[in-house]
C-alpha cells in the first residue's frame, strides 16, 4: 500500500445536495460511502480532504420559498440544519461543508464564467425548447412526448415546460472530440465500466451547445457584466469542487488538492459530472478530476424510492433504534456499486443482528468474557501455541490482502463478505478448541492462554480493517483491550496485557420494537373548535392558508381491498405527488388520467388504508354524497393557483 510521497492526498467530494427537501437514506447513502473510502484512505497512509455540501441556487427553491411566504435562503438555511444533524449523527467526518450561497463559492464561480467566457466558449443567445424544472435541467427535441404534447425528462420521468428565453450558452459541441479522446486515454474515469460506457455512447450521439444562464430565475449568482442574467444551476453547482478549495491557481490549498481524486454520485446525475464537467474544466484550462464513482438508487421492498410514491426513508428512524456504525454497515453490505440496493426493514434488522450482534458482537462478547472468567481480565504468563494459530494469524493477513484489494476497488459489498467470514472461522474456532473444557485441567492453562490470546490478536487486527465502516465500534473495542495501535496487519499486544469491562456492542433489535416507529399514529383526539360566527364568516387570513392549485392527473388505480378509494399520482407544477381520492365508486381511473383538476395543496399528509396521500382533491357533493369533481380547461396552466 506504500505510495510515492506526490500520491499520498487524496480528494473526494460528494454531490451538493438540493435543499428542496430534508434528507433522506440516498443521501446518506452517497456521504456515508464517502466517509467510509475516506477513513479507508486515511488508515493506508493518505492526507484526505472530504467535501460535500448543498446546493441554494435555482427555480424550484425560488418557488417553494415564495408560496412559503420567505425567501429562499431562509428557506435554504432551514433545511440545511437538517443535513448538518444528520451527518453529526451518522457520524460522517468531512472536511468542509460548502454551500453554493457562500460569499467565496459565489466569487469564484463569477471568476471561472468569466475565464470561460474570455476563452470564447460561452456566448449570448436564445434558448427555445424544453425545461424539466425537477432536475433544473434542458431536454432535446428527441426526449419522449408527454400526452400534453411536452418533452418527457429522460432522467427524472417528469413532464417539461416549453420555454423561450434569452441566455448564454457553453459551446459544449466544440468539446465532443475532446472527451472523446479524455474518454479513450482514461478508460477507468467513470466506474463502473457499464457507466462509462453510457457516458461514451451520450456523446457519441453528439453533443449540442449547452444553455448556461436564465433570464426568468433571479436566485442565483449574476452573470458577470449581466445582472439581468442568472448563472445555471448546474454550471454554478458543479464549480463548488473547485471554490472549496480556493479556486485561485495561485493559491497553495488549490494547489496542494486540485485535481479532484475522486467524484462519488447517484446514477442519475451521471451525465452532468461526466460530460458537462469536464467540458467546463478543459474550457477553463484546468485538470479533469481523476476518477467518478457511480453508484445505483436504494429501493424500498424493490421499489425506487420516491416523494410522490410516499416510501422515501428517514434514516433518523433507523437512527432511534441503531446507532451510526449499523447504518453504514448494512449500507456497504447490501449494495454492489453500479447496482440499485435494495432496503426493506426485515431485512436491515437480519443483517444487523446476524453479522454485527451474533457473529462479531458475540465474539468479541464471548473472547472478552472467557478472558476475565479464567484470567481475571489479565494475562499474566506466556501462552502455548500450535499449528492451529499460526493458520489464524496466516488466514487473517491473506483475508486483510483481498480485502484491501476489493476496497481498492470500492468493492466493499465483497471485502466485508470477506472480512466476515474470516470472524466466522473465528467463532468456529472457539468451538474447535473449547476453552471452557481446557480451563478444567491445569495442565492445559498454557493452551487456554494461547487460544485467548490469539482471538484477541485477531480481534484487534480485525477491528482496525473493520474501522472505515464501523469507526465507534472500532475505538470501543480498543478500549476493551487495551490497544491504541489503529495500523493494518496482525496485532501483537504482547504476553502480558490486561483488558477492561465488557460492553455490548450492537444489541439485538426486536423486529415488534423497530416496526412500532412504522406504525399510523393512533389519531388525537378532537380538539373542541370554536363556534363560528352564526353567519359563517371566515376571516381573509384564514383563507389564504388554503393553498389551491390546478394539478394534471398523471396515473390513477383503484387503491387495493378499498372499493371506494383511487390512488391517484399528480403534477403540481412544482412537484409530483400521490393522492387518495374516495371518488372510486362514482369515476374510473381512466375517467381522471390527463385531466387537470384542483387540489388543496398544503394539507398535511395522511396515510389512509396504509397509502400516504399529500393534499386533497376538491370536490362538490350532492345530498347523497355523490362526488363531482371539477375538470379544469385543458390550457390552464398545471401549477395555477386558485386565489
Amino acid at each position: 500500500m506504500k505510495q510515492q510521497e506526490s500520491e499520498k492526498k487524496y480528494y473526494i467530494t460528494t454531490p451538493i445536495y438540493y435543499v428542496n427537501d430534508k434528507p433522506h437514506i440516498g443521501h446518506a447513502y452517497t456521504t456515508i460511502m464517502a466517509d467510509v473510502i475516506k477513513r479507508f484512505k486515511t488508515l493506508t497512509g493518505h492526507k484526505v480532504f472530504f467535501l460535500t455540501g448543498t446546493d441554494e441556487h435555482g427555480q424550484k427553491i425560488e418557488t417553494s420559498a415564495k408560496a412559503q411566504g420567505i425567501t429562499p435562503k431562509q428557506l435554504a438555511d432551514s433545511v440545511v440544519v437538517r443535513f448538518k444533524e444528520l451527518w453529526k449523527d451518522l457520524n460522517i467526518d468531512y472536511d468542509r461543508f460548502i454551500r453554493t450561497t457562500d460569499e467565496e463559492h459565489e466569487t469564484g464561480v463569477a471568476k471561472i464564467f468569466s475565464r470561460v467566457m474570455e476563452q470564447g466558449d460561452i456566448y449570448a443567445g436564445e434558448y427555445k425548447g424544453h425545461y424539466c424544472v425537477s432536475d433544473e435541467s434542458f431536454v432535446t427535441d428527441t426526449a419522449e412526448d408527454s400526452p400534453d404534447g411536452n418533452k418527457i425528462c429522460p432522467d427524472c420521468g417528469k413532464v417539461t415546460r416549453k420555454m423561450v428565453e434569452k441566455c448564454y450558452f457553453f459551446r459544449l459541441s466544440a468539446y465532443q472530440d475532446k472527451l472523446l479522446d479524455f474518454y479513450k486515454e482514461n478508460p477507468e474515469f467513470v466506474v463502473p465500466k457499464s457507466r462509462m460506457n453510457e457516458v461514451i455512447s451520450f456523446v457519441k450521439m453528439g453533443l449540442r451547445d449547452l444553455s448556461i444562464t436564465r433570464s426568468t430565475v433571479e436566485w442565483g449568482i449574476p452573470v458577470p457584466n449581466d445582472p439581468e442574467q442568472t448563472i445555471y444551476v448546474w454550471f454554478d453547482a458543479l464549480s463548488n469542487y473547485l471554490t472549496a478549495i480556493n479556486y485561485k491557481e495561485e493559491d497553495e490549498t488549490f494547489k496542494q488538492w486540485w485535481p479532484a481524486d475522486l467524484h462519488i454520485m447517484a446514477k442519475d446525475i451521471l451525465k452532468f459530472h461526466a460530460v458537462y464537467w469536464p467540458a467546463f474544466l478543459m474550457a477553463a484550462g484546468l485538470p479533469l478530476p481523476k476518477n467518478e464513482l457511480i453508484h445505483g438508487w436504494w429501493l424500498k421492498d424493490e421499489k425506487k424510492m420516491s416523494k410522490s410514491v410516499g416510501n422515501v426513508l428517514d434514516p433518523n428512524i433507523l437512527l432511534k433504534h441503531f446507532n451510526s456504525d449499523a447504518i453504514k454497515y448494512f449500507m456497504m453490505r447490501e449494495a454492489s456499486i453500479g447496482s440499485d440496493g435494495n432496503f426493506s426493514h426485515q431485512g436491515f434488522i437480519n443483517r444487523i443482528n446476524t453479522d454485527l450482534s451474533n457473529d462479531w458482537g458475540n465474539l468479541v462478547s464471548r473472547v472478552g468474557g472467557m478472558t476475565d472468567k479464567y484470567f481475571k481480565s489479565e494475562f499474566s504468563e506466556p501462552g502455548v501455541y500450535g499449528e492451529r494459530e499460526e493458520q489464524i494469524k496466516t488466514g487473517y493477513l491473506e483475508m486483510e490482502k483481498e480485502a484491501i484489494q476489493l476496497f481498492e476497488k470500492f468493492q466493499f459489498n465483497r471485502g466485508l463478505e470477506k472480512i466476515f467470514e474470516y470472524i466466522n472461522i473465528l467463532n468456529k474456532y472457539i468451538v474447535e478448541t473449547a476453552p471452557w473444557n481446557l480451563a478444567k485441567a491445569e495442565e492445559n492453562r498454557g493452551k487456554l492462554a494461547g487460544a485467548l490470546k490469539t482471538l484477541v490478536r485477531a480481534i484487534l487486527s480485525v477491528n482496525a480493517l473493520l474501522s472505515p465502516v464501523l469507526p465507534i465500534t472500532s475505538e470501543k473495542i480498543r478500549k476493551i483491550f487495551n490497544f491504541n495501535e489503529t495500523d493494518l496487519g496482525w496485532k501483537e499486544p504482547g504476553e502480558n496485557f490486561k483488558i477492561n469491562k465488557i460492553e455490548q456492542l450492537f444489541p439485538r433489535v426486536d423486529p415488534k420494537d423497530f416496526f412500532a416507529e412504522d406504525e399510523e399514529p393512533k389519531a388525537e383526539p378532537k380538539k373542541e373548535e370554536k363556534k363560528a360566527p352564526a353567519e359563517g364568516i371566515i376571516e381573509f387570513d384564514d383563507f389564504k392558508k388554503v393553498q389551491m392549485v390546478v394539478a394534471k392527473v398523471l396515473e390513477a388505480k383503484k387503491v387495493e381491498k378499498a372499493d371506494k378509494l383511487l390512488q391517484l399520482q399528480v403534477d403540481t407544477g412544482e412537484d409530483q405527488r400521490q393522492l387518495v381520492a374516495g371518488v372510486a365508486l362514482y369515476y374510473k381511473p381512466e375517467d381522471l388520467v390527463g385531466k387537470k383538476i384542483i387540489i388543496i395543496k398544503n394539507l398535511k399528509p395522511a396515510k389512509i388504508r396504509g397509502v400516504e396521500s399529500r393534499g386533497m382533491i376538491l370536490a362538490a357533493s350532492d345530498k347523497g354524497g355523490r362526488p363531482y369533481i371539477p375538470i379544469i380547461p385543458e390550457e390552464t396552466p398545471v401549477g395555477s393557483i386558485l386565489k
